[in-house]
């Protein structure tokens, strides 16, 4: 199949023309239209060996896993398929790049496998230690990311597990940011920015403190799941003695290659979900989600940063699907068999907000998610929406524990997520249906330059 050549932010020129992942979003939702593949070297590792050529040779053998025998429910290995002895497939092979204006998994193509785990700092550690801590967590992102080892950090110990030896990079990013109560714990407070006062309460809330905030934040994609688990214990290995993990959560998306063409996801709710995600192809694009320079300001540290709110947001499924597929469109705005606004067209056609019925009604209804969350009816607020979908069994009240790890960018949450979320909270018609469990919001600092770790100017100025 021919492929054409596009440039992810903050990453290589990418592949396309072949199925690929797609981008969920609101409540939460994702950039991008479609995937975007970037061609992974054959990047060797520590003993010069090329990771494509492992995957070929004894890495194939044991990715095939293990499956149930027909008879009698014994065990056995599968056989290698054809396949499996060739070279790592586009999605293994795609990387992200480590270095850049702006930190990667931002603007990068919502991965299949993602964690989002924040950390406190460890009794006694401060500034100094905070420093040392992304100066390791940084090398050995880097050094993931290109589909290479974790030799673990220029002054740490560390070495690497194997978890992931036979794959690339698949397409790893790892994103790291602060918590408001980092700035006191490293003596800080008077680069504090504003941007990260505490967030006002929802009626929708149901938060849990002690999954919610924390001094440091990761975000963790790949497309592998093992790739992402790996990159996981590579940055809590890291983090021993220095800082200890405050709370983690695990969630998904669609994988790569899983749909005839590229197309938005749905949601656990079943419904086409991140249609009116602000594209980086937008005049405004940076404006909304970046945060400009301000040389001499304290906050200078923050140029090319992003401010992340993230929340674990329970969907009440059991309620929702005893809604007949009519009323649960109602309630969207959309058609749920192709995300195309009620007031008709397809997925990408502008809403008609005043387009009446012939009972004189609103098409859209006027308490619709998709109305109330449009920025044309909150003064242009808008946010980047980039989550992953969780389950995590079932709850005590014998329902699913499942819903969205939410997570969206801008470059003030008080000029996006805020405003928005207050005019969902007053009436939207979705907002039965979910619960705000969990909630945090992080300073995303800009990427870091070759020779730099991730928040050095903050860290060292």
């Amino acid at each position: 199949m021919s492929k054409t050549k596009k440039q992810i932010p903050g990453g290589k020129t990418a592949a396309t023309g072949s199925p690929g992942s797609a981008t969920p979003g609101s409540p939460g939702g994702s950039p991008g239209d479609s995937p975007g593949d970037s061609p992974g070297g054959d990047s060797a590792g520590a003993t010069g060996v090329s990771r494509r050529r492992l995957l070929g040779t004894a890495g194939a053998a044991g990715a095939t896993g293990l499956v149930l025998g027909a008879g009698g429910g014994a065990a056995g290995y599968a056989a290698t398929r054809p396949e499996e002895t060739a070279a790592l497939t586009t999605v293994g092979a795609t990387e992200a790049m480590f270095h850049g204006k702006h930190q990667p998994g931002i603007t990068t193509p919502l991965q299949a496998r993602g964690h989002l785990v924040a950390f406190d700092l460890a009794a006694g550690a401060g500034r100094k230690e905070a420093a040392a801590l992304l100066r390791r967590w940084s090398a050995v992102a880097k050094e993931l990311m290109a589909g290479r080892p974790a030799a673990g950090g220029p002054d740490g110990p560390g070495h690497d597990t194997g978890i992931a030896l036979d794959a690339g990079p698949s397409s790893l990013t790892v994103t790291f940011g602060f918590g408001r109560t980092f700035f006191a714990r490293t003596g800080l407070t008077a680069r504090l920015p504003a941007a990260l006062d505490p967030l006002p309460a929802f009626s929708a809330d149901a938060l849990d403190a002690e999954r919610s905030n924390g001094d440091l934040w990761a975000q963790i994609g790949a497309d592998d799941a093992l790739v992402a688990f790996h990159a996981l214990r590579a940055l809590q290995k890291e983090a021993a003695g220095t800082a200890r993990v405050r709370w983690q959560m695990n969630g998904f998306n669609r994988t790569p290659g899983a749909t005839a063409r590229p197309m938005t996801a749905r949601n656990l709710m079943g419904q086409i979900d991140g249609t009116g995600n602000p594209k980086p192809a937008d005049e405004d694009f940076d404006r909304r989600v970046f945060v400009p320079a301000s040389p001499g300001k304290p906050q200078e540290w923050m140029e090319g940063g992003s401010y992340a709110v993230v929340r674990r947001i329970r969907m009440l499924l059991d309620d929702w699907e005893k809604l007949p597929v009519e009323r649960q469109e109602r309630v969207i705005g959309r058609r749920k068999a192709d995300g195309a606004p009620l007031s008709g067209g397809t997925e990408t056609t502008e809403m008609d907000l005043d387009k009446a019925g012939p009972d004189g009604r609103l098409v859209i209804p006027d308490n619709a998610h998709a109305r109330i969350s449009s920025p044309e009816k909150n003064g242009g607020a808008a946010m980047l929406r980039r989550p992953f979908s969780y389950h995590d069994g079932i709850a005590e009240d014998g329902t699913p524990d499942a819903g969205l790890l939410f997570v969206c960018w801008q470059a003030d949450p008080f000029r996006g997520f805020v405003p928005v979320q207050r005019k969902l909270d007053r009436g939207d018609a979705l907002s039965p249906f979910l619960r705000h469990e969990a909630s945090g919001v992080f300073a995303v600092p800009g990427g870091a330059a070759e020779g730099e770790y991730v928040g050095q100017r903050l860290l060292e100025s």
